[in-house]
Formats: structure tokens, C-alpha cells, sequence
């Protein structure tokens, strides 16, 4: 093995070598375990976010496929319509030209041109990030099979009656002429106004009288399409007003004034303006008035024909500042004040969203029956996804997101499918010259389908379907769904096929964020019960969101991303390296960023390699909603790989040339025993952890097994032995460093993939198995892989309590010499007395036992006994049990700083005895703790009490 362990070089070579063996596709035997890969938008690329949750996978995938599962790691890529369009709008842009100056196929022809050249980006980092996908079975949204899947969805629902087009309000941007879903509309504070308006009201007569209401709104120029006033109908003040009207100013309309339950009587006037064709929750109050909506803005934000001559054609914006200054001419502005509002953006295009009726495409989900007496969209396919997770059927992890998933179904609207876009999934229906509307999966099947002869020629509906429809598919689209035979790529290869694919259905996880549980989690439910009468999968797993240290969310326009690959690969700034996502963002975004990275680390930063930043990725993978990334943190996991690769070295060092064979019998020292039990141990633990998605706890247990039990204590514990005159201890020590170094690099292989590779291939003894096949000869076989290899069990190891119970007495003899030596500045190789006092019958059996390597690893003189009764030397002491360790004093150790050593020592574990004391004097503790821990919080008071007597009694021996 190399010296130091660089990570570039061993990366590159092995995923190669895994893709190219064949190891990450299924292996067609044991339990099926499938994962779905969120599908990543073809314009992406990987951000923290990204890696975060794909490395969470590939431990899961990882690991089950070392269990012998069957498993599929299901990949591809969304066709992300609005964001798509959006970029290869914006190539136009810089040509002068817009996409209707192409035509819709020549456009439609340039984004797929587009979608070749970039869209795998992301795919190839996420083979830097050692995704362990099967890459030959990659699918994207408008393949021809996931575009067949889509069209036949979209007919059977329309054929049920559960699919139906209306006109209704929705989020329109207006930059793009589309509507959007609520995941692309961001609200952001903005300091605006609230404008107060009078509104006269109106006689019997029609002549008016000097009576009004006063209005407050933040957007004046709506008012001009007003249809009432709505007051509270428990509001006294305006009582005598319900059923009477109101002059609209600037327009002359009479509109009526209502009393709804939905106004706040506290708030400002009590009086609210309704616009039902612009507001959504006005929209819901004329519905309930039955208050015939007007429509204002024209689909490009200007003012329509419905509003007077005077402003028709203005942009919204300069109608507010006419509307408002007509108003105060009229006498009819009442007061002007600042006011924060939420102004709700469009993600893509940045204009402020306008709600607008529009004729829409949408699939229902709230009517229990049809007027048919069918079973509607509440009973048909809004109740299956409910009872999929009140039933158990879905479990989320952590459970709390259930009630999150619950809460919005039972509150759920009719969902809006149609985009006004050309890249995306055309709407497979035909209007006929008459405006009769067919569907079919294609226009002959539209006609076979017609109950009446269609009029004229038929023009198939130029929107396209919301990306999320076709993405609430993919857990059985993915699999070949509904095509009967195999679904081959343009190579002819086979991708899918349902036939057998099936059997990874549900799947056994969907790993992803809390933001979409309802644009995609709960849709993904609700088609795969409806057409395959399953679940898409049997546990969701929510992961956190990636902030930075500060806790501040990352976004490009802040300057504080972070690019997975820059970590992984080092930044240099003399003169700074524009790579990876840096180099694809607008040159502003891009110099703020730049900037940041220069500010925040002057020297650069140094490449940490693909495990380091998965290890701590899977370190921080907790319950939480978010986590903070700190990149000393990512460092201090380089650290912990550049501690594998030593061990390794260490242990290689110490063997033997040629093969390893197995000693006959039980390991010869208590030290091989001990590591073996705690191995155990560990493998118990992980298991545990892969099973709740504790992957921080997981990290912990790993990391804490590798640092400090097996290099900081076994590798040296090993040390007599393998010194030593016995040569059956050397041979076994040798043979069980081994062998826990190769269970160990099993173990870590879901986290880090790389590293345990690389060493693995070293071993001269690999005492795991491939799976299903017998376990391996000592030698080295070419084309052996640690990916291939069974995950190491507990039940693997043997334990040993007596053993154990010995070595950890041993490791607090050494801890508490080594610290007194820190403490007191002893040089550690300088050799010293050790004295043994008090203690019992074990201890004695015990310090006999160890007393060789006491002596070899402490740098000390055989230890000797105090007896009862003699004079003891001045010493400094550390305690164990009952027993002290003790150092004696002359010519060593100042005595007064042993004094203040000791006392700090008895503070210490005073408050320990405090803080169980606290725990055990709370009733609630005592009742509801478990048994075993509240033991165990007595055993630790009897424990430090021992302990605390024993270090008084040798102050006050020092005291004298």
C-alpha cells in the first residue's frame, strides 16, 4: 500500500470496475429490495442537496445487496417542463428569436438537442459520488415507454370520469405564459402598502347617500374587478348593510355587500374586497355567493377589456398607480401605509404570479360520486392513498410526516394537470371544429372512442401535461408498465419489463424531502394503488435539508452553495478554478460565489475525496428537519480515513509473507477476544441502525468501533504479542487483526465505498464469502470484489464477557497512567514505578494476568503491591473499581499540582454523583425510563462513589 491515501487515483478506478463487472445491476436471487431514485431534473446539476440524499441510498443499497437481496436501484432523469423550456427560451433570447419563431416541432426538436448534449450532466457526478445505480435500466420521462404510460393514465382516468377540463383559478406566470404548481411559486416578504378605499353605498333609489364602507387592500388594481363586499355576518356594525349595495368606484357597478364567516372583524375595517377571478380565497367566497367572477388581466398581465376604456392595455403595475391616483381625485382614497406582504414569485421566470381563470385540465379529487353515480376522485383515488398510511401500509420515517401526508389529503383540491408549454407530455386530446372534446391515447383511438362523429378535422390540445404527472408514474412506469413485452433503448438493450419487473414493486423505500410529500409522495401513492392495486412502497423516508454552517438555507443567489464535486476534488484560488456548478451560473451569481469561497477559505480548499464527504453526510443524516454542513467537519472525516488506511498499513506490516492460515482453536489472547466481542457489538448496533434510518447513529457506532476501540486500543494491545516470545499469541494476534480489519472494511463499504475497496483488495486473508458462493481461499483471486461480498452479522463473531469485562479493567489501568503522565508532564518514554493499592481478589488475579504488558505498553516497572499496614510514598494516583493506581511521587511529580490534579478530580465526579442523584430524585424519570437505564443510573452512583472515596482517602494521604 501507497504511503498516504489519495483518493482521486483510487476513485476513477474502482467504479469503473464495479459498473463493468456487472455488480450493480440485480442479481435475481433473494428477497427483491428496490429503491427509486427522486428523478433529478435533466437541467440540474448536483448540489448538496443531491448528494446528500443520493449517498443515504447508496448506503441502503449497498448494504441489502451485501445481504443477498435482489436489489434494484431504480435511476433516471425528470423532463422538468417549465425549467426545460425555460433554458433553451433563454438560448433563443440571445439569438433575438423567440420559440415561436422556430414552431412548435422545430422548438420542441432543439430542446431534445439540448436535452442530449447536457442532460447527463448530472448522472456523471453522481457516478463521482459512487452511486452504485444500475445504469443500463436508466429511464427519463419522455422515453417512448414512459410516454406511453403517461397517455394511458390520462385516457382511463378521462374514461372514468376522473379526469375533466374547466375553468378555474390558478397560479399564472405571466413571463411564460403558463399555469404552475404551488412548488414553483415562492412567496417572499416585500415592503408594499396597504391602501384603505370608500366604497358608497348605493340606496333603493340608485341615488346614493353619504353612507360607506371603507376597504383595505395591497393590490388596488383589482378592485376594478370587484363583485361584493363581504362582511362579518356577527358583526353589528354592518348588519343593516348585508343585502344591500355598493357603487364600485371608477367603474359605476353596483356590487352587493355579504356576510361570510371567512372575515376577520378585528382586522382593519372588518371589510373585505371580493375578486374572485383574481384571488383565491375570494374565489372560494363567490363560489359559495354563487358571485359570477371578472376577469381584469389579460394572460399577459395587462388590463382587459372587462375594466373601463380609461385602462385597458396598461401593465398591472402602471393601472395600480392610475387606479390609485383616481381614487384620491375622487376623494375616495381614504389613507396610504407601509405594509410587509408576501408576494408570491415564479421559481422560473422570477414575475410576480397572477391568479387567473383559465380553462384547465384537471384531475378530480374530491367528489365521493360522479353524476353517473360512478365512484369519484375522493373515493376512486383520494381515499386508497389515505388508507395506504392510516392502515400501515406506508410507513414514514419519522412518523410525525404521516400526519403532514393525512392532514393535506383530507383538505385536498382537484389537482390542475395542464401547462401551457410545448416540451412536455402533449394532452392526448382532439377538439373537433365544434369544440367537442375526444381523447384516446392517439387520434384514431380518440375517433374509435367517440360516442358522436366528430365535426370538421380534429386539432390535437396544444398544453402539455404538469411534470408531476407524469412523475407520479415512476414507481411502475419505470418498470415497463403497461407494455406487455420487454421495453428496449435505441440500442435495443432491455430496460424494462413488467412482466418480470414487477416483483420490485413496492419498492422498499423512497428516500426524499419533506417539500414534496404532496406533489409527489401522495400523487406516487395515489396512481399506483389505482392502477396496479399497490403501494409504490412501504416506507418513505424523510431526509433533512442541507443548510450551511450558519444554519442559513443554500442558494446560489446568497453565494453560499456548495458544489459535492469542489469538496470531493479542492478549490485553488491562485488564481481560482471556475468548475463545476460555478461555471454554469450567470456571471454575477458566479462572482458572489467566487468571492465567498475566497473569503471563507484563503487557502483554498483542500480535496477531501468521496468518502470523507459521505461519511459525513451519513454523520449528520439524523431526524432532523434541516442539518448544518461545515466543512471542518467533512475535514475531520478525511482524517478518519487517512486513520483506516494507517491501520491497514499497520496491520499488513505485521504479516507474514504468503498466505494466512487460520490458527486452530479459540483466539490465544484476552485482547483478541475483547475487539471480537466488541465487533459484535457494533454489527448488533449497525444492524439496528440501517433499520430505523439512524445513519447518524450508524456512523457513530462505526466510527467510534474503528478510532478508538480497534486503532487507538487493539493495535496497540496487539503490540506484546506480536513482541513477544509466544509464538501461538503472535500467530493469533495476527490472524484476529486480520480478520476484524477485513469485517470492518465490509461494514464501512455502504459509507465509504472507495477506500474499503482499495485496502480490501490488499488482504492476503478474506474470511467473508461472496454471495452465495463458499467462503474464500487464503490467496488472492483476481476478480474478487468487496461490493460482491455478505455484509458482516453479529452473529458472525463470538463474544466473550470475561474477556471483555478484563480488557476494559486493563484499558482504565493505562488511561489512568497515561493521564496522570500527561497531567504531571511525565515524558511517556521515560520507564516509572507503579504501585497497585486497595482493590480485591480480581484486581490481584487481574494485575498478575496483565502485569508483561502493563509493564510494555504503560513504560513502567513491574507493578508492586501496597500491603495493608505498610507506609505508602507520596503518589499520584488514578482509580479504578477499588482499586488505585498509583505513581509514586519522589523525583517525578510536583506535589502540590498532584494536590490541585486530585481535587479537580473529586469535583468532577461529585457532579457526576449530582446529576444522577437529579435524575433518580425525579419522580417522572424514575416511572417512565426504562428499567435498565434507570440500573443503570444506580450502578453509576455506586460506582463514582467508590470512586470518590477512594481519591479523598489519597488526598488526604498527600495532606499529611
Amino acid at each position: 500500500m501507497e504511503k498516504s491515501f489519495e483518493p482521486r487515483p483510487i476513485e476513477s478506478t474502482w467504479y469503473a470496475r464495479w459498473q463493468d463487472s456487472g455488480a450493480f445491476r440485480p442479481s435475481g436471487q433473494g428477497e427483491p429490495y428496490c429503491i427509486l431514485l427522486p428523478p433529478p431534473n435533466v437541467t440540474g446539476t448536483l448540489h448538496m442537496g443531491h448528494a446528500f440524499q443520493q449517498t443515504v441510498m447508496d448506503m441502503l443499497v449497498r448494504y441489502h445487496r451485501m445481504r443477498g437481496f435482489d436489489t434494484l436501484w431504480q435511476v433516471g432523469t425528470d423532463h422538468a417542463g417549465i425549467a426545460t423550456q425555460k433554458i433553451v427560451e433563454n438560448q433563443l433570447a440571445n439569438e433575438n428569436k423567440t420559440r415561436h419563431d422556430l414552431g412548435r416541432e422545430p422548438f420542441v426538436e432543439r430542446v431534445w438537442q439540448w436535452k442530449e448534449e447536457s442532460g447527463s450532466t448530472i448522472t456523471n457526478q453522481m457516478r463521482r459520488l459512487g452511486v452504485s445505480a444500475d445504469w443500463s435500466r436508466e429511464r427519463f420521462t419522455m422515453d417512448e415507454g414512459l410516454s406511453a404510460a403517461v397517455r394511458k393514465v390520462f385516457v382511463e382516468w378521462y374514461r372514468a370520469g376522473l379526469i375533466y377540463r374547466g375553468n378555474r383559478l390558478v397560479n399564472w406566470d405571466p413571463a411564460l405564459g403558463t399555469a404552475v404548481s404551488d412548488l414553483e411559486v415562492d412567496n417572499e416578504e416585500r415592503d408594499g402598502h396597504l391602501w384603505s378605499i370608500r366604497y358608497p353605498v348605493t340606496d333603493a333609489t340608485g341615488t346614493g347617500n353619504d353612507e360607506s364602507i371603507v376597504v383595505a387592500t395591497t393590490r388596488p388594481e383589482t378592485m376594478l374587478g370587484d363583485v361584493a363586499v363581504a362582511v362579518h355576518p356577527e358583526d353589528e356594525r354592518y348588519a343593516h348593510l348585508v343585502g344591500k349595495t355598493l357603487t364600485l368606484p371608477l367603474t359605476g357597478r353596483q356590487i352587493p355587500v355579504i356576510a361570510d364567516d371567512y372575515v376577520e372583524r378585528e382586522f382593519g375595517t372588518g371589510c373585505v374586497k371580493i375578486t374572485p377571478a383574481h384571488d383565491f380565497n375570494d374565489y372560494a367566497i363567490g363560489q359559495r355567493h354563487k358571485l359570477a367572477p371578472i376577469t381584469i388581466f389579460t394572460l399577459d398581465a395587462k388590463v382587459s377589456d372587462n375594466a373601463p376604456a380609461s385602462y385597458r392595455g396598461m401593465d398591472r403595475y402602471d393601472a395600480r398607480k392610475a387606479v390609485l391616483a383616481d381614487l384620491e381625485a375622487q376623494g375616495l382614497l381614504v389613507e396610504t401605509k407601509p405594509h410587509k406582504l408576501k408576494v408570491p414569485l415564479s421559481q422560473r421566470s422570477g414575475a410576480v404570479i397572477e391568479p387567473m381563470l383559465t380553462d384547465q385540465w384537471f384531475v378530480d379529487l374530491t367528489r365521493d360520486t360522479l353524476d353517473d353515480g360512478r365512484p369519484g376522485g375522493r373515493s376512486a383515488i383520494t381515499a386508497p392513498a389515505l388508507n395506504a398510511v392510516r392502515s400501515g401500509e406506508i410507513k414514514f420515517v419519522p412518523e410525525n410526516w404521516s400526519t403532514t401526508y393525512t392532514q393535506w389529503l383530507d383538505n385536498i383540491q382537484d389537482w390542475c394537470i395542464s401547462r401551457q408549454l410545448w416540451w412536455g407530455h402533449r394532452i392526448p386530446a382532439w377538439y373537433d371544429e365544434a369544440g367537442n372534446i375526444f381523447v384516446g391515447e392517439d387520434e384514431a383511438d380518440a375517433r374509435a372512442h367517440a360516442t358522436t362523429p366528430p365535426v370538421g378535422a380534429l386539432r390535437q390540445d396544444d398544453d402539455v401535461l404538469d411534470t408531476w404527472f407524469s412523475s407520479a408514474l415512476w414507481p411502475f412506469s419505470t418498470l415497463g408498465w403497461p407494455l406487455d413485452g420487454p421495453v428496449t433503448d435505441a440500442s435495443g438493450n432491455v430496460v424494462a419489463d413488467w412482466t418480470h419487473d414487477r416483483i420490485y414493486l413496492p419498492s422498499a423505500v423512497l428516500v426524499t424531502g419533506f417539500d414534496i410529500i404532496f406533489f409527489w409522495v401522495a400523487r406516487m401513492v395515489m396512481a399506483t394503488k389505482y392502477f396496479t392495486g399497490k403501494v409504490p412502497f412501504r416506507e418513505v423516508y424523510i431526509n433533512a435539508i442541507v443548510r450551511d454552517a450558519e444554519g442559513q438555507k443554500m442558494s446560489k443567489s446568497k453565494g453560499n452553495t456548495l458544489d459535492p464535486l469542489d469538496l470531493i476534488d479542492g478549490i485553488e484560488l491562485e488564481p481560482l478554478v471556475a468548475k463545476s456548478t460555478r461555471s454554469l451560473l450567470i456571471p454575477q451569481v458566479r462572482e458572489k460565489v467566487e468571492k465567498r469561497i475566497c473569503k471563507e477559505y484563503p487557502d483554498g480548499i483542500k480535496p477531501i475525496g468521496t468518502d470523507a464527504l459521505r461519511f459525513t453526510f451519513a454523520a449528520l443524516a439524523s431526524y432532523s428537519r434541516t442539518i448544518n454542513f461545515d466543512i471542518k467537519r467533512a475535514e475531520g472525516y478525511k482524517a478518519f480515513c487517512n486513520k483506516l488506511w494507517n491501520a491497514a498499513r499497520f496491520v499488513l506490516m505485521n504479516m507474514p509473507e504468503g498466505d494466512i492460515a487460520a490458527p486452530a482453536g479459540a483466539p490465544a489472547t484476552e485482547a483478541e477476544r475483547w475487539i471480537l466481542t466488541r465487533l459484535r457489538q457494533t454489527l448488533g448496533e449497525v444492524e439496528q441502525h440501517f433499520v430505523s434510518y439512524r445513519f447518524d447513529h450508524l456512523a457513530q457506532s462505526i466510527y467510534e468501533f474503528v478510532w478508538n476501540e480497534y486503532c487507538d486500543w487493539f493495535l496497540e494491545l496487539s503490540k506484546p504479542a506480536l513482541n513477544g516470545d509466544d509464538a501461538t499469541a503472535a500467530a493469533s494476534t495476527r490472524h484476529t487483526l486480520l480478520v476484524v480489519l477485513e469485517a470492518v472494511l465490509r461494514a464501512l463499504h455502504p459509507i465509504i465505498p472507495f477506500i474499503t475497496e482499495e485496502i480490501w483488495q490488499e488482504l492476503p486473508l478474506r474470511s467473508s464469502p461472496r454471495i452465495g458462493a463458499q467462503p474464500a481461499s487464503a490467496a488472492k483471486h483476481a476478480g474478487e470484489l468487496l461490493i460482491d461480498c455478505r455484509y458482516p452479522q453479529a452473529a458472525d463473531f463470538a463474544a466473550d464477557e470475561i474477556a471483555t469485562a478484563e480488557i476494559e479493567w486493563f484499558k482504565a489501568v493505562l488511561s489512568g497512567i497515561r493521564k496522570i503522565r500527561a497531567e504531571m508532564n511525565i515524558p511517556p518514554g521515560k520507564t516509572i514505578p507503579l504501585l497497585f493499592g486497595d482493590g480485591d481478589a480480581t484486581d490481584r488475579e487481574r494485575a498478575a494476568k496483565f502485569a508483561a504488558q502493563i509493564a510494555f505498553l504503560a513504560r513502567v516497572d513491574a507493578p508492586q503491591w501496597i500491603e495493608p499496614g505498610t507506609d505508602e510514598p507520596a503518589t499520584a494516583a488514578a482509580v479504578v473499581g477499588s482499586l488505585r493506581v498509583l505513581i509514586p511521587l519522589a523525583g517525578l511529580i510536583d506535589l502540590d499540582a498532584e494536590k490541585a490534579r486530585l481535587a479537580k478530580e473529586v469535583a468532577r465526579i461529585e457532579s457526576e454523583i449530582r446529576k444522577c442523584e437529579g435524575k433518580l430524585g425525579n419522580a417522572n424519570f424514575v416511572a417512565n425510563a426504562p428499567a435498565e437505564v434507570v440500573a443503570q443510573e444506580r450502578q453509576r452512583i455506586t460506582d463514582w462513589t467508590t470512586q470518590l472515596a477512594a481519591l479523598r482517602e489519597q488526598a488526604a494521604k498527600l495532606g499529611r
